[in-house]
């Protein structure tokens, strides 16, 4: 197998032991957000696809699917994991910006997009985008680290003397479920202790 997947792979297996070790079981995480919005149906767009964790639980549960991100290095990242575990193929990645996507109305019958909210300059302008997508009968999945989800993410990104990077906008979890809920939106609310998800029907 190529070098650069190999290499890709074990920092991707190092960042998943740091998570656990503080406390946050990034794959436990996103199999619960997976169980709680299952099953996916029909199109299906991730918002988001960041360093692939949720892509990867998706794509190695049998989806085929589209993944944006506004990050083209990120998605590298992504991608290079999925093809260590042979199942890039159900995945068609996109370089796009969540708060102005390219796709038509009417797009997708399914939407999911974890823990992207918090990096998001306008989340709303987002989820303008989620409702202007989902197909009539269609179904959004959002989710968001809790507090103490969050306070683990910033306690292990200063450790290492970084910064976890939030938008100033302010905007969480019970600003999107009252956009929604304006939307005539039926919505259903999920938590454990470190993911809060927002299953939702339009």
């Amino acid at each position: 197998m190529d070098t650069q997947i190999n290499e890709n792979h074990e920092r991707y297996l190092d960042r998943v032991r740091i998570y656990r070790r503080n406390g946050y079981d990034i794959e436990k995480s996103r199999k619960f957000i997976l169980n709680v919005s299952s099953p996916l149906t029909g199109k299906i767009l991730e918002i988001g696809t960041g360093k692939g964790h949720t892509t990867l639980v998706l794509a190695r549960s049998g989806y085929r699917f589209i993944s944006v991100d506004i990050s083209a290095q990120e998605q590298e990242l992504a991608r290079l994991n999925l093809r260590y575990y042979g199942v890039e193929y159900r995945v068609t990645f996109r370089i796009e910006d969540a708060q102005k996507m390219s796709f038509r109305d009417n797009s997708f019958d399914s939407i999911i997009s974890v823990n992207t909210i918090h990096h998001v300059e306008n989340p709303l302008k987002m989820m303008d985008e989620v409702a202007r997508l989902l197909n009539r009968d269609g179904r959004a999945i959002i989710s968001e680290f809790t507090k103490e989800g969050m306070d683990i993410i910033d306690r292990i990104h200063a450790s290492e003397g970084r910064t976890h990077e939030h938008s100033a906008s302010g905007v969480g979890l019970d600003d999107v479920e009252e956009y929604f809920t304006r939307k005539h939106f039926r919505i259903e609310r999920k938590a454990n202790a470190f993911q809060q998800v927002l299953v939702m029907y339009k």
